[in-house]
């Protein structure tokens, strides 16, 4: 865990000119082979984090480090073993697809060779060929974010950050996407997932911190994360149109509302009266469907934050920091990520 592959943040704090302080005392690490997720909603101070690390904002205070380089002190190296992929889209109108991969892994000191192949292999494993030779102003956002994913890992750094990796991209290949990012961790990257999709981090991620507020509130395996909530079950149901939500039964131990859906968590031998109160809801007209299952790391997420994922959007905090790239510090608080 001391090699020269470990990335840490120990005790960084962001407070900006105006006193709105984004990050309040953030320690984690990444080993190499490790794909840790940032997991948070909206202005939590997650992007501002980021930043930090490679070198676009300067930490009021605490450190960060890759091996024994000081990331803080060295922004320029920072960008050097980092390999970042914003949340804004890459710039790459005038390139054709498979172009803009290569000459990206030609920039960050790769072979020809093997940047040629490693391209290629991305390609097809996102099954991108039909768009291998199309310039990016043709590509529609999910096609040019995968395009994106590709310039940052054909050739990765140390550290490999991910914003949202998987905005605009479409549910096929949203899961070639994660099965790509695992492999990263399988072929010895360190990778720093940030995001606000819950349900599909759990499955890519080997462990996760919760930030809300600016600090970090929880951190674990996703198992440990549940472990909260093992006995429980999470009962849904789903509102009928200009209804509004039942009165919740005593066993509900918690609850949120997102648009028509009410989530609730029941204990394991309440699932019977459980079915019942959504079936008697139904029955009245006050809902439409229900559905019962295992809790998930979602709910421990909803009781960390207060906030359903699943109606937190991604982060668009105006980063528009540039593909791979140094801006300046913009003097504002992006995070209030938001």
């Amino acid at each position: 865990m001391d090699g020269d592959g470990l990335f840490r943040a120990d005790g960084v704090t962001k407070v900006y000119p105006n006193g709105v302080r984004a990050n309040d005392a953030i320690s984690l690490h990444v080993a190499l082979g490790e794909v840790y997720g940032l997991l948070g909603p909206n202005g939590a101070g997650k992007t501002t984090l980021v930043k930090q690390v490679i070198g676009l904002l300067k930490p009021t205070s605490g450190r960060i480090t890759l091996g024994a380089r000081d990331l803080v002190a060295d922004p320029a190296g920072a960008r050097q073993l980092c390999s970042y992929l914003p949340q804004a889209q890459v710039p790459i109108d005038s390139f054709r697809a498979r172009e803009a991969i290569v000459l990206c892994g030609r920039v960050r000191g790769g072979g020809r060779a093997e940047v040629e192949r490693r391209a290629d292999e991305l390609i097809e494993a996102l099954d991108l060929g039909q768009w291998r030779d199309k310039r990016g102003i043709g590509l529609s956002g999910g096609v040019k974010r995968l395009v994106g994913f590709a310039m940052v890992t054909v050739c990765p750094g140390r550290l490999v950050i991910l914003d949202e990796p998987t905005n605009d991209v479409d549910p096929l290949r949203r899961r070639l996407l994660w099965e790509q990012v695992r492999r990263l961790g399988d072929r010895g990257v360190a990778v720093l997932l940030v995001t606000h999709n819950v349900l599909e981090a759990e499955k890519a991620v080997d462990r996760l911190a919760v930030i809300d507020n600016g600090r970090l509130v929880a951190e674990g395996t996703p198992s440990a994360m549940k472990a909260h909530d093992r006995g429980y079950l999470r009962l849904q149901l789903m509102i009928a149109p200009g209804r509004g939500a039942p009165a919740l039964p005593p066993f509900a131990h918690r609850s949120t509302l997102v648009g028509r859906n009410l989530m609730t968590v029941i204990a394991r031998q309440d699932a019977a009266v459980g079915i019942s109160w959504a079936e008697a809801a139904i029955a009245a007209g006050a809902a439409e469907e229900y559905a019962l299952s295992a809790t998930s790391l979602e709910d421990a997420y909803i009781e960390l934050t207060g906030v359903n994922s699943s109606d937190d959007g991604a982060d668009g905090d105006g980063d528009g920091g540039g593909y791979g790239g140094s801006s300046s510090d913009g003097g504002g608080p992006d995070d209030l990520e938001g």
